[in-house]
C-alpha cells in the first residue's frame, strides 16, 4: 500500500459473527476452501477469532500473510483456531530490494524463520508469493527459486496487475511467465506438471534434479485462465465481487443487519455469481481496472 493509504473505520467492517454467518452459507453451497487475506489479515484484532469461526463450517481454511507476525506462539494459536495452510509474501531475496519494496523492517530473514516457525508448527507445506515488477525485483527471480529449494517450498510467481494503489499499471512494468520461466531455467532445469486442478490459478513446475520445492506461475494478463475461474471475493466491509477485476460490487451488509433471512442471503449470493464476466480484458480496448486496489479487496 502507498504510505497515505487510510482504513475503514471499525463499524464498516463485517463483524465475526457476520463473516462466520457467510462462511456457513458458503459451505452450504458446496465451497470448500476459504482464503482469508488482505491487505495484511494478521493485524486485524479478531483474526483468531474469525479462523475459528470459519472453520467450524467444515471448510479447508488458508491465509495469505506478508509473514511480519509469524512468531512461534501466533502460528500455534492460528493452527489451533483450524487454520490449515500458509501463503507467504516475499517480493524479494535481497534485503536491500525486499527493503525497498515493502518499506518495512521486517527482512527476507525473519520471514524465513517464521517459514521454518510454521514447519515445526505444523502448517506445512507453505507456498511463497512473489509479484515480480520489470526494473524494480526481476533481479531477484532466481534468487527466489534458490530460496525454494533451500526451504522445500513451492515458490509462486504472479505477473504485475492494474491494481496497485498508486494507479501506476503500465503493461512495461509486467514481467511475463515465459520470462521468468526461462531465467529459472537456466539456472535450475525445471519439469512441467501441469495445474493441480483445472481451476488453480498456477501452473506448477517441479526441479528436474530432484530438489525440494518447486515452482508456480500465475499469469493473469499473459496467460489468462479466467474460463477455469471457481472464485467469489467477499471484502472486508461485505460487498460481493465475482471476479478480481469487477467493477460493480454486491453490498450484502445491509442484507446483514437489516435481518435478512439465510435463505435472502443465499438467493443474493447466487444472484450476484451469476454476474461474474466471461473476463478481466486486461489488454483489450475499453479495459477499466477497479477503482478499489489489491490490499481492499483481497488476493
Amino acid at each position: 500500500m502507498d504510505p497515505d493509504v487510510r482504513f475503514m473505520p471499525r463499524e464498516e467492517l463485517l463483524s465475526v459473527d457476520e463473516i462466520a454467518r457467510l462462511a456457513r452459507l458458503a459451505a452450504a453451497f458446496g465451497i470448500s476452501r476459504i482464503r482469508i487475506t488482505g491487505g495484511e489479515p494478521t493485524v486485524h484484532p479478531d483474526l483468531t477469532a474469525i479462523i475459528s469461526a470459519v472453520a467450524q463450517t467444515g471448510v479447508h481454511v488458508a491465509m495469505t500473510t506478508n509473514g511480519s507476525r509469524m512468531d512461534p506462539g501466533s502460528l500455534a494459536a492460528w493452527k489451533d483456531a483450524g487454520l490449515a495452510r500458509l501463503t507467504i509474501s516475499i517480493d524479494a531475496a535481497q534485503p536491500e530490494t525486499f527493503a525497498r519494496i515493502t518499506r518495512s523492517k521486517t527482512t527476507p530473514d525473519d520471514l524465513i524463520r517464521g517459514i521454518r516457525a510454521a514447519r515445526d508448527t505444523g502448517l506445512w507445506p507453505v507456498k511463497l508469493n512473489s509479484v515480480i515488477l520489470r526494473g524494480i525485483n526481476d533481479c531477484q527471480v532466481v534468487p527466489l527459486a534458490a530460496l525454494a529449494r533451500d526451504l522445500g517450498v513451492e515458490m509462486r510467481y504472479i505477473e504485475f496487475m492494474p491494481l496497485d494503489s498508486g494507479h501506476r499499471w503500465d503493461r512495461s512494468t509486467v514481467v511475463t511467465a515465459s520470462e521468468m520461466l526461462r531465467a529459472i531455467n537456466a539456472a535450475f532445469p525445471l519439469i512441467a506438471d501441469g495445474r493441480e486442478d483445472k481451476s488453480d490459478t498456477a501452473l506448477r513446475f517441479r526441479f528436474a534434479d530432484g530438489a525440494p520445492g518447486g515452482i508456480g506461475m500465475i499469469a493473469p494478463v499473459s496467460q489468462p485462465f479466467c474460463g477455469a475461474c471457481s472464485r467469489l471475493r467477499i471484502t472486508a466491509d461485505g460487498k460481493v465481487r465475482p471476479c478480481l477485476f469487477s467493477t460493480t460490487e454486491w453490498d450484502l451488509r445491509p442484507l446483514l443487519r437489516s435481518g435478512a433471512d439465510d435463505a435472502a442471503l443465499r438467493r443474493f449470493l447466487v444472484d450476484a455469481t451469476w454476474t461474474k464476466q466471461a473476463g478481466h480484458g486486461i489488454g483489450l480496448a475499453g479495459f477499466e481496472p477497479p477503482e478499489r486496489t489489491m490490499s481492499a479487496i483481497g488476493g
